[in-house]
Parts: C-alpha cells; sequence; structure tokens
C-alpha cells in the first residue's frame, strides 16, 4: 500500500533533523557527502529513528543538487551522492514498512539568490531523476520561502514523475508567507498545482506551527504535513542549539493532528527521543475527517497620508528639478552644515541628499541630519539608504523609522565596501542587493513587512536608485536601469559626468526610458582631489581634457576653483538640453561653489524659456 493510501486512514510519524544532528556531531561541511565518505552514520542515523518509530524517513539529500554542492566542489557528483542516499536508506529499512521520501531543499532562502529561476529547475531535475532512478516512494519539497520557486519545481516535477510530493513551504510569520500570502490560501495552490501533501517546515518550533495550522481548512484532494523545529534556536558558545523538551513536543504533535495534519515529523534541533515521544502520543489516534478553521482576523491596513509635497520624480517629468547632495560632517560640530544645507535650500534646491556614510567612512547620521534639517528648519532631504551597514532587521527597522520621520524621500544605494573605508576590518553585511532592497521598499509602501506580516499602515517613500553612467559599455549600464525599474524604482540619479560627450551618450541610450534621471554634476575643487577622484573612487571617470586643465591651475587655489566652476558650467550647458533632472554634488561643504552652479542653471533656464528641454 502506498504512502497516500495509507495517510486515508492513518497520522504518519516522519523522522526528524538530519542536518543538526550532523551539526551537533560536530560535522559542519558538506552534509551530503557525508553519504559517500560516513554512509554507516548516516545509516546510524536512519536506524535511530526507525527505532523511535518513524513510519517515514527522508534520504540525506536536502542540499544535493549540482547549486549548492558547487560551494563544496562536488558540483559533479550530484547522481552518485543521491543514490548513495537512497541506498543507505533503503538499507537502514530493510524488511521494514517505511516509507523513504527524497529530500529536495529549496535554493532560494529569504531572499533570492543570484541563481536563475531557469538553472534552479535545472538543478532539481537531475537530484530528482538520480533519487527517482532508485525508486523513493515520494519527493519531500522542504523549507521553501519563495512561492515562486516552489510553484515552479512543483510544476516541473509533475512532467518527469507521478511519485507523490510533498509541499511544504517556510514561513518568517506564523500563518503568513514572506510574499504576504497567508497559508491557507498558498496552501490550496500548492494542492491545486499538484502536491499531494502540502504542509509547513522549519523556521517556526511547534507553539507557533500549531498557530499558524489554526487557519489551515483541510484540503480538498490533498493532506496536511508539519515539520516543526525542536524550539526556537539559540547560541551557546557560538553554536546553535534548540532547547526542547520531547513531551512539549509530543503534545503539541497531538495538537497538529487536531488541526488536522496527518504527516508529522521533525526540522531542525529535532532528534530520534523527540520522534519517539510523538510517535507514542499519536499511535493510536485517527486522522480528523473534519475541522473549523479559526477564522483570521482581518488586519485593516491603513492609506498613507497624502504628503504635502510633490514627489520629485513627479516633478521633474514637467519641469527643471534640482537635488543638491551634502555630506554630513565627519566630526561632530553641526553648525556649518546646517547654515550651508539652510543657504542651499533658499537658493532653490528641491532637496538636500545626505550620503550614508560614503566611501565607508562613519559620519554623523544622515537620518538624524535630515531629521534636524526637516523639523526645526523645514528643509526637505534626502537620506541614502546602503545595503552594506545593516541586516534585514536594521533595514526594516531604519526604514519603518523615516517613514514615522515624515523623511520620505529616499535613494537606495549598495554602498562602498567596508575595506576603502576608515574601518577595513569591519563587516559588510549586504543582506540584500539594492534592487532587492528597492523591491522591500515597495513591500512597505503596501503597508507589508519583508518578512510578509501586515504593518497596519502603507509607507509613502519615493524611492530613487543609482545609476553609474561612467563604464565602458554603457548599454549593460541601462539594462540595470531596466531590472531596477522592474524592481520599482521611480527615479534615477547619476555619479557625477565630466565630459558634454558621455551626457549626449547617456541621453541617446536611455531615451526609451519613461523613468526620470537627474543628472550627476560636482566641481572640482583642485587638480588633487581631481586626481583622487579619477584613480580611487569607484564609479567616477574624468577626462583627459579635464585633468589637464586642473593640472594646469595646481597650486593656486582660487585659479583651480575658478576652473572647476567653468568645466561644471560647460557641463551643465549640455546637460540642460537633454535632462530635467539636475543632481549637484557639494564637493567637501564648499556649498558657495553648489550655489553659483544652481545660479547658473537659472540663467540657461531663462535664456532656453520656450525651448522644450527633454526628460
Amino acid at each position: 500500500m502506498g504512502l497516500l493510501e495509507v495517510l486515508k486512514t492513518k497520522v504518519l510519524t516522519a523522522d526528524g533533523a538530519m542536518g543538526t544532528l550532523l551539526y551537533s556531531y560536530g560535522l559542519d561541511n558538506c552534509h551530503e557527502e557525508m553519504n559517500i565518505i560516513k554512509p554507516d552514520l548516516i545509516e546510524q542515523i536512519h536506524l535511530e529513528y526507525i527505532t523511535a518509530g518513524a513510519d517515514v524517513i527522508q534520504t540525506n539529500t536536502y542540499g544535493a543538487n549540482a547549486i549548492k554542492l558547487a560551494r563544496y566542489g562536488l558540483q559533479a557528483r550530484v547522481k552518485e551522492i543521491n543514490e548513495a542516499a537512497v541506498s543507505i536508506a533503503k538499507k537502514a529499512v530493510g524488511n521494514g514498512n517505511q516509507f523513504i521520501l527524497g529530500s529536495i531543499g529549496a535554493i532560494r532562502g529569504v531572499r533570492k539568490s543570484d541563481v536563475t529561476l531557469d538553472e534552479i529547475l535545472a538543478a532539481i531535475k537531475e537530484q530528482t531523476r538520480a533519487l527517482i532512478d532508485g525508486k523513493v516512494d515520494g519527493l519531500l519539497l522542504e523549507t521553501y520561502y519563495n512561492l515562486e520557486e516552489l510553484t515552479e519545481t512543483i510544476k516541473m516535477l509533475r512532467t518527469v514523475t507521478s511519485l507523490p510530493i510533498i509541499a511544504q513551504v517556510s514561513m518568517p510569520e506564523p500563518g503568513v508567507l514572506i510574499n504576504g500570502m497567508n497559508l491557507n490560501e498558498a496552501l490550496k495552490d500548492l494542492q491545486d498545482l499538484g502536491a499531494d501533501i502540502v504542509g509547513v517546515n522549519c523556521r517556526l518550533g511547534p507553539h507557533h506551527t500549531l498557530q499558524a495550522f489554526e487557519g489551515v481548512e483541510l484540503p480538498e484532494k490533498a493532506f496536511l504535513s508539519a515539520y516543526p523545529n525542536a524550539s526556537l534556536l539559540d547560541i551557546e558558545e557560538g553554536r546553535v542549539i534548540y532547547e526542547s523538551e520531547v513531551d512539549y513536543f509530543a503534545r503539541a504533535a497531538v495538537q497538529l493532528r487536531n488541526q488536522g495534519v496527518r504527516l508529522i515529523g521533525g526540522c531542525c534541533g529535532t532528534t530520534p527521543k523527540h520522534i519517539e515521544a510523538a510517535k507514542k502520543k499519536l499511535r493510536h489516534l485517527k486522522p480528523i475527517e473534519v475541522k473549523i478553521a479559526k477564522v483570521q482576523k482581518e488586519i485593516f491596513i491603513r492609506e498613507a497620508e497624502p504628503s504635502n509635497l510633490e514627489p520629485l520624480h513627479e516633478k521633474v517629468k514637467r519641469e527643471r528639478s534640482v537635488i543638491v547632495e551634502l555630506d554630513t560632517p565627519r566630526h561632530l560640530e553641526i553648525e556649518a552644515f546646517v547654515e550651508g544645507a539652510k543657504t542651499l535650500y533658499s537658493e532653490g534646491a528641491d532637496i538636500i541628499m545626505m550620503a550614508d556614510n560614503s566611501l565607508a567612512s562613519p559620519r554623523i547620521s544622515n537620518v538624524a541630519m535630515g531629521s534636524i534639517l526637516k523639523l526645526q528648519h523645514g528643509i526637505r532631504t534626502m537620506p541614502h539608504i546602503t545595503c552594506r551597514d545593516r541586516n534585514l532587521i536594521g533595514l526594516q527597522s531604519h526604514i519603518m523609522g523615516l517613514n514615522a520621520l515624515g523623511l520620505h524621500d529616499i535613494l537606495t544605494v549598495t554602498g562602498d565596501p567596508t575595506k576603502v573605508g576608515d574601518f577595513p576590518g569591519a563587516t559588510s553585511v549586504y543582506d540584500v542587493s539594492s534592487m532587492e532592497l528597492i523591491s522591500l521598499i515597495k513591500k512597505l509602501n503596501e503597508g507589508i513587512s519583508f518578512s510578509g506580516k501586515p504593518l497596519r499602515k502603507k509607507a509613502n517613500f519615493s524611492v530613487a536608485a543609482a545609476f553609474n553612467p561612467n563604464v565602458r559599455v554603457l548599454d549593460r549600464a541601462v539594462a540595470r536601469l531596466e531590472k531596477k525599474i522592474e524592481h520599482g524604482a521611480d527615479y534615477f540619479i547619476s555619479q557625477p559626468v565630466y565630459t558634454k560627450e558621455k551626457i549626449e551618450e547617456i541621453y541617446e541610450a536611455t531615451k526609451h526610458l519613461s523613468t526620470p534621471i537627474y543628472i550627476g554634476i560636482m566641481p572640482l575643487t583642485s587638480f588633487r582631489s581631481a586626481e583622487f577622484l579619477h584613480h580611487e573612487v569607484p564609479g567616477i571617470k574624468l577626462s583627459e581634457e579635464v585633468l589637464e586643465r586642473m593640472k594646469a591651475c595646481e597650486g593656486d587655489k582660487e585659479k583651480e576653483t575658478v576652473e572647476g566652476i567653468a568645466i561644471a558650467k560647460e557641463l551643465l550647458d549640455a546637460a540642460v538640453k537633454y535632462f530635467n533632472g539636475i543632481y549637484l554634488i557639494t564637493p567637501f561643504i564648499r556649498y558657495d561653489m553648489t550655489i553659483q552652479l544652481m545660479q547658473y542653471i537659472k540663467q540657461l533656464d531663462e535664456q532656453n524659456k520656450g525651448v522644450r528641454v527633454n526628460v
């Protein structure tokens, strides 16, 4: 009798964790390689779970696909590792009647990987063929945070096999997926795609897993499964541990059965003792046939308060718009910065932009200074947000704080690596890319947390993205712009440009885009700083002509300033012909230079009245 037939009349107990058990033994390298180099150990773990009463065991193949095995140089051994895993499991079962599931783990985690979906499906297909050839009783798809990956995997598997498919999602929050979808709806969709058993595993302990199932209806065509962690994880002396009494886990297993779950196992932190305790409690229980799911309280998400300021990406489509950057101080004296910002804003800047520790060097928080300028002086400000300094938790908290402060204009950037800055030994986080961060901020605009949890109110961010046109192949940079648009970028702000030809090239390469671009112009203050920018600052390149002109003034500060302004004005002559958006970068708090350029832009606009300016 097959697995699905048995589940019609029985609640089955599955095995528990393999990976965390191996980890507890001190094996923290490639666990799937153990199928080849330590097969006796893997067999012994299977036997311990079978002795504990497991009706279903899974192969030690969670990460046995080419993409994950490539981390260890084992990508050419997919077939060998998977076939060995099935063989070990079959040997452990022997003449018993336990079912063997081929374990297939998700490749994408909480954040999307750089691997394409097509590459993922190809890797899973290769792994699946090896598992099928080994004659497993079913396929266990587990720890899927990304619903798109799971749904596409099921579709692909249904073209190559009729074996039972168990599809299990993982949730950052009880009852809700990372995309904001509720668990009940997600499991229905997985059933409709052809999954025979649908459920959850990992991330949550018994309490929250049970809480998630309270709102899940009994599927019409599938069965429910649950593999909770032993508990929430903890760190002890640098090692991950899970604190859980086996009797508590067993009582939770009974409660899961009461919620309609028919296949109950364990994930991270669970051991044969957990499964033994659960089996004793479940042994004589029949599956429930009728259930009234708990009605989930609908959380009303309030609309964001309408802003009394027009979004820059709307204004710049219609008329001239000038963004001015002014770096916050490296020291604790803020008077000159505040005075500069006030002066620039009074001269007509639409907004004062502040970098987020540019070049990985610490400055006064741009959020703190942005708040001071807004609340004390009525100045509209735009902070940068880098992916370098904060993990996902810190990023969401930071951005929610910006919303609370009313700072709704932001620029997302990846951020210079820490090794170029003042503290080269500091770590660079990079939990997400700038593109992914744009998408996450747009989720906040829908009132949805990064984890998918409702936030009760929508944020109201206008999101700018960075554009580096100073590359050899501009088409590639434009392709990145198009990807950022797909992720939700409202407009772009470019790195400083130093030739008229480059400005014209940018226009020709981007004129098909409806998303506005602000062209960056930064006046040079000296030949020394020009050389530094050209040779050492990522994303900035000067022409030989510009370098020669600044060198001719070297040593005379007044002449260097005059020449730097003259070069910037020539660039503005070209920029205003093609772009409504101008981004002026103030060098070294020299806002007097920026004011001259702002006044020059006004002169040009007066001269060009009636002449069409392109967006």
